[in-house]
């Protein structure tokens, strides 16, 4: 009976312990330039063993997180140190002061990956719920995708329809983005458009900011200015209430998701239509799945 207890409790602890494997993030900087990507935990849940890096143009990180993490990620651009060793970047910079960013977000404007792994730290093995934000403005293309390419069916559908499926903004909004929104940041070459604000970053008003009397979906619409955030990346969050087309569950992502900044689409348009970015996006999202495993033959 002792040996059958013993045995039992084994058989427990392994179930337990499988339960509780990390997830992976395959963090890659395909643009033509360093990348510092930025790592925040929710409140209450544990972070990973770094919270911010450099990533040089072609190289990959893989950063582990608890099974259940919630969070966000995000890519820091034009960053260095001055002459008091302060570390500082002009877009998606987290005020540490540091390279690792050490529980502190991203100031807007920064395109944000969210991911809520496994149902949440309170976690009983729920789906994942991700996706790519531009509330908070956008300061670079950014592609998300289950590691694993799920099977052709299975999994839970999201409030869009659909199941384990890449979300994103490929397309360069820093090149369209309306004067009144627009972050200049000035080089020794030229003075160039770095991020784009979001509406409310820009003017602090309650209709742009959903607040105040527009604090929930009924009194917070869509303005001009998140028609042309949507219109040119159709899956992202434009707005805070921007919830239907937005939002992707997987209920088996294979351990982990594919983090892309500057995924192969340099491409870009001043036609917003939807048809048009559907198919640029689309076309993004063939090259990412034929070359999941070998990024080195995306464009840059």
């Amino acid at each position: 009976m002792g040996a059958l207890l013993h045995f039992l409790s084994l058989l427990l602890f392994l179930s337990l312990l499988q339960g509780a494997q990390a997830a992976t993030f395959t963090i890659s900087n395909r643009c033509g330039y360093t990348v510092w990507p930025g790592i925040l935990s929710n409140a209450g849940v544990a972070p990973p063993s770094t919270t911010g890096f450099a990533l040089s143009p072609g190289q990959t990180l893989a950063v582990s997180v608890a099974a259940a993490w919630s969070g966000r990620i995000w890519g820091r651009t034009l960053c260095g140190q001055d002459s008091s060793g302060k570390f500082t970047c002009a877009t998606g910079d987290c005020g540490s002061g540091a390279v690792e960013c050490s529980g502190r977000g991203a100031a807007p404007p920064a395109t944000l990956a969210e991911f809520t792994l496994a149902g949440g730290s309170g976690g009983g093995g729920g789906d994942d719920f991700y996706d790519v934000s531009l509330v908070d403005g956008y300061n670079l293309p950014m592609l998300v995708a289950p590691s694993t390419p799920p099977p052709a069916s299975g999994g839970a559908a999201s409030n869009n329809g659909s199941s384990c499926q890449v979300t994103g903004c490929v397309m360069d909004l820093n090149k369209s983005c309306p004067a009144e929104l627009q972050v200049v940041a000035a080089s020794a070459a030229r003075r160039a458009v770095a991020a784009c604000k979001s509406a409310c970053e820009a003017f602090g008003t309650a209709e742009y900011c959903c607040s105040g009397a527009h604090g929930s979906p009924a009194t917070c619409a869509a303005t001009a200015y998140s028609r042309f955030f949507k219109g040119a990346c159709p899956r992202a969050y434009s707005y805070a209430y921007d919830d239907a087309t937005s939002t992707f569950t997987c209920a088996a992502a294979g351990g982990g998701y594919d983090v892309v900044f500057c995924p192969g689409m340099s491409r870009n348009s001043n036609d917003k239509s939807q048809p048009e970015n559907d198919q640029i996006f689309n076309q993004a999202l063939i090259n990412f799945f034929s070359r999941l495993h070998n990024l080195d033959d995306i464009d840059a």
